[in-house]
C-alpha cells in the first residue's frame, strides 16, 4: 500500500502496472535471479510465487537491481502488470501472507505504463556494515562482515572520495561481469562510525558485478592499516581487478534505495538495516 490508505481496498483494473517494494534477508537465497535448477532458492522465485498465487495467475516481475548470493535488501523495487483485478492491500498483505519470513513487501502502488523498476531508475543506493570489534555476533550471524582489526573510519572515507564522479571502474568489477561499459557514476561515497559499526554508504547510477563488495574490500584493507593511503586511488587507475585485493563478504551488504524521478510519487522508506536506525 502506498501512505493513502483510504484507497488501498479499492480494486484495480485488470492489466494495471504495479510497483512493489520490498526487503529481504539473503543469506538462504542464491542471490535475486530465478536460476534453471527448480531446487535453488532465489528471491525472484520466492516472489514471484507469492505474487501468482495472489494472481491465480503467472506473474512475472522486473526488479530494479539484481543482487548477489548472500546480500540484503531493505528497499528492493519490482514492477509487474497485474493479470487480474486486485486491491493495493491483496497485494501487501496477501503477498505477505505467501512470503517466508525473511521476505517482506513494505508497500504496493499502481504506477504509469512507463514506469519500469530498472530502467526508470536514476540511481541506487547501497550500505555496507562493519561489524568492528574483536568478536563475532551471535544476533547478526549473517548481517554484518566482522573485521576484528581496528579501522580508521575517517581514513576510509577520504579514501573513498576518489570514487566520485564518472570514472572507469575496471579495477572493482567482478571477472564474470558482464556489462559492456566499466563506466559509472559515483554520487557519493561516505564512510561513517555508528558505536561498534562502521558504515559505507554509496549512491551511483548504477554499479557492476561486485563493485560495492569491492570497494569495501579495499577501503578495509587501507582501514586496518593492511594497505598504503592512496591505494584506492591505485586500484581505480590500474583498472586491474587482479591487483584489487579482496572481495568483501557479502553479509554485510544491503540494497538500501532505488531513486526514480519525483512525478511517480513514491512512497518513501527508511534506509535501514533496522539495527542501525534508532
Amino acid at each position: 500500500m502506498t501512505s493513502f490508505d483510504r484507497f488501498a481496498d479499492e480494486l484495480l483494473p485488470l492489466g494495471s502496472r504495479i510497483a512493489l517494494a520490498f526487503e529481504y534477508q539473503g543469506s538462504a537465497y542464491r542471490g535475486w535471479q530465478s536460476q534453471l535448477k527448480p531446487q535453488v532458492a532465489t528471491i525472484q522465485e520466492r516472489l514471484e510465487k507469492a505474487i501468482s498465487a495472489i494472481a491465480a495467475a503467472p506473474v512475472t516481475v522486473m526488479c530494479a537491481g539484481r543482487t548477489d548470493a548472500g546480500v540484503h535488501a531493505t528497499h528492493q523495487i519490482v514492477h509487474f502488470d497485474a493479470p487480474v483485478s486486485r486491491s493495493l492491500r491483496s497485494w501487501v498483505a496477501g503477498v505477505n501472507a505467501k512470503l517466508p519470513k525473511d521476505i517482506a513487501v513494505l508497500w504496493a502502488q499502481q504506477v504509469p505504463d512507463d514506469f519500469h523498476a530498472r530502467f526508470s531508475a536514476t540511481a541506487r543506493r547501497y550500505r555496507y556494515v562493519i561489524l568492528n570489534q574483536p568478536r563475532r555476533s551471535a544476533h547478526l550471524v549473517h548481517g554484518v562482515t566482522l573485521v576484528d582489526a581496528e579501522l580508521d573510519e575517517k581514513l576510509m572515507h577520504e579514501e573513498a572520495q576518489v570514487l566520485l564522479g564518472e570514472q572507469d571502474f575496471s579495477g572493482f568489477r567482478a571477472a564474470s561481469c558482464q556489462s559492456n561499459t566499466a563506466m559509472r557514476n559515483i554520487h557519493f561515497a561516505n564512510v561513517s562510525r555508528r558505536g561498534r559499526y562502521v558504515v559505507i554508504d554509496i549512491a551511483g547510477n548504477a554499479f557492476l558485478h561486485h563493485m560495492v563488495r569491492n570497494i569495501a574490500g579495499v577501503l578495509i584493507a587501507v582501514g586496518s592499516g593492511e594497505m598504503p593511503v592512496g591505494w584506492t586511488r591505485q586500484v581505480l587507475e590500474g583498472r586491474d581487478r587482479s591487483k584489487g585485493g579482496v572481495t568483501a563478504k557479502p553479509d554485510g551488504l544491503y540494497l538500501v534505495d532505488v531513486i526514480y524521478p519525483e512525478y511517480f510519487n513514491l512512497p518513501k522508506t527508511h534506509l535501514g538495516p533496522d539495527f542501525l536506525v534508532s
